[in-house]
Parts: C-alpha cells; sequence; structure tokens
C-alpha cells in the first residue's frame, strides 16, 4: 500500500499520475460505492493506465452512501450543510491527523506559516451545527496562529478585537455574513486579507462573483477578495488570491467535462463540469465528479461560475441509483 507521507511529496505530472494510479487501484477494490459504480459502467480497473482515464465518482454518493475505504471506524463523520428536507453529504475520515496535515500543507503552500497571521472566522451558521470540517480546520489553524477566533454574530466585538491586533489578519467568513458586515458597517481594513468561503444559498440573494466582491471591496477597502474552495467530501483545499481564479497544492486537480457526457474532457478553458481528484482522500474517494462548472485553465488554475442547474443537462449522466 502506498504510504500516506508520499501524497504531499507530490511536485510534478509524473508524481501525481503515480501516487493517483496506485490510490485508484486501491480504492477500485476497498471502497464498495465505488467498486460498485465502476462496474456498472462497465470499467475494468485492470485497464485504467492514465490519470485522465480514471473514472470520477458523482459526488451525490457521499449523500447515499458511506464512501470509505478505511481500515478502521474512523475518527470523525464530517458533514455537509444541508437546508430542510435536504440529506447532508457524509465523509468518513479514518485520520484526523491525515486532514490536519492536509489542510496545514494547503495553507502554508499559499500563505506561508500560520503563527505569521491572526484568523478571524466570521461563520455562524457552520458553528451552530455539528461536523463541519470548515470549522474543524478553522480552530486548528486559529491555534496555529496563535491569535483571532470564533464570531457568531457579534460584529461590533469581532471589529474591536481587529482593531486591537497588530498582527497581518485574515477574516475568514461565510459569504452571507460578510455582506452583513459590509452592509451595516463597511470597516476599512488595513493589513488584513478578506476571504470568503461561499454559503449564500439560503440567507440572501446570489450575485455573479464578480459583483459580489466588488461590493465587498468597496466596504472593506481592500484591492481584492480572496476566496477558498472547499466542501465536506473533500481533504484539501484550493484558494483564490482574488479575480475568482483557485489553484490547487501539487496533489490535487481539476478537469473540465462535458455536462452532458461526465466522460468526455475539455480543452482548456471551455465551460463545463469540474471533475476534482484530491489524493488525501486517501480513505475515502480520491477522484470526484462534483456538481459545480466553471473553467481549467493550461496552467492548472480553475473559475467557478456556480452550480449545474437541471436545463444544463440534456441526457443522462450514469448515477448509481
Amino acid at each position: 500500500m502506498l504510504p500516506v507521507e508520499e501524497i504531499f511529496q507530490v511536485m510534478n505530472d509524473v508524481a501525481f499520475e503515480r501516487v493517483a494510479l496506485s490510490i485508484f487501484h486501491r480504492q477500485a477494490v476497498d471502497c464498495l460505492p465505488y467498486r460498485e459504480y465502476l462496474a456498472r459502467i462497465g470499467v475494468d480497473p485492470e485497464d485504467v493506465r492514465s490519470v485522465e482515464a480514471i473514472p470520477c465518482l458523482p459526488i451525490g454518493l457521499f449523500k447515499s452512501h458511506t464512501v470509505y475505504c478505511g481500515e478502521q471506524a474512523p475518527e470523525m463523520v464530517f458533514t455537509s450543510s444541508a437546508t430542510t428536507g435536504m440529506i447532508p453529504s457524509r465523509h468518513p475520515m479514518q485520520s484526523l491527523a491525515l486532514y490536519e496535515q492536509a489542510f496545514r500543507h494547503s495553507f502554508r503552500v499559499f500563505y506561508g506559516e500560520p503563527s505569521q497571521w491572526s484568523l478571524y472566522a466570521l461563520l455562524p451558521n457552520y458553528l451552530q451545527r455539528e461536523g463541519s470540517s470548515l470549522v474543524y480546520m478553522a480552530d486548528r489553524l486559529i491555534a496555529d496562529c496563535g491569535s483571532g477566533g470564533f464570531y457568531l454574530d457579534n460584529y461590533e466585538k469581532l471589529l474591536t478585537d481587529m482593531a486591537a491586533d497588530a498582527k497581518p489578519k485574515i477574516l475568514l467568513g461565510v459569504s452571507y455574513a460578510l455582506w452583513g458586515l459590509a452592509e451595516q458597517y463597511a470597516p476599512k481594513f488595513s493589513n488584513t486579507i478578506v476571504m470568503e468561503t461561499g454559503g449564500m444559498k439560503g440567507y440572501r440573494e446570489e450575485l455573479p462573483k464578480e459583483e459580489f466582491h466588488r461590493i465587498l471591496c468597496e466596504a472593506f477597502g481592500v484591492a481584492e477578495i480572496h476566496s477558498e474552495y472547499g466542501m465536506a467530501e473533500l481533504t484539501s483545499q484550493a484558494y483564490s488570491q482574488g479575480g475568482n481564479r483557485f489553484r490547487t497544492p501539487k496533489w490535487m486537480r481539476v478537469m473540465a467535462r462535458d455536462i452532458n457526457d461526465p466522460f468526455e474532457y475539455l480543452p482548456s478553458g471551455v465551460r463545463g463540469g469540474l471533475n476534482l481528484i484530491d489524493l488525501s482522500n486517501y480513505w475515502s474517494c480520491a477522484f470526484i465528479q462534483t456538481e459545480d462548472v466553471g473553467r481549467v485553465f493550461a496552467d492548472g488554475s480553475f473559475e467557478i461560475e456556480g452550480r449545474i442547474a437541471r436545463s444544463d443537462i440534456r441526457g443522462c449522466n450514469l448515477l448509481v441509483q
């Protein structure tokens, strides 16, 4: 079995393909929902010899199946947020140490050592439920930073604490809460990165990302808005440092697929559904067909344009029922 440590040593395409194929051939046997999916679509794992040939598991199966190939009971099961009546996704995590290793590596790739920062987390809806991987990550990063904290809707306390903090700061917030802060106070930040992590649905009207970021930039007096791209079904995160252009650590890869043919990949810059490989999904499934739509560029960066609507799909995606 491939040592977990090799995941974070991936630095080029050759190493990525070697590690990805090793993980694929194990998960194709040990992850029951993935094994069943491959059988239904007629893929023999022994015939898969390149990253591009690895089928990605529809993300909806994290709601209906236990996507897990751990050797023991998971230490924690992360769950997605879900509106009333919706079934949340469940992601069993055999090793919280692996999750911590992944998000710390990802953070260092884009922002350096956490100890250089203070992290202020404005995540009310995530804090008010159990099983949030984002809250777990933010809690550990706040501890690594040594300063910052969690805030619900006490904007005055948040602004007072940030103003008294001389360190460089990251304000990590769910979108609707950042919008509320912008409308009510419009504080002009200095020495601060504002980072949104999505989360508007059900709370505020949906705006195009460019318009929403413009509102925040004007209110907060910053040149750009950073973004974090993560989800309960992933172990790692991608980050945008402005302009909605996300970049991944070396052990992740994003590819655009034809919305109506989930097995057809698209050229650079063409709009499509996003498939995501996260090699640190070592104990679940590393190969995920998301419901996000966007574009992937030649340098591996990608943009998010929203979610795939039913009107976008003319054919039938081969999902496990």
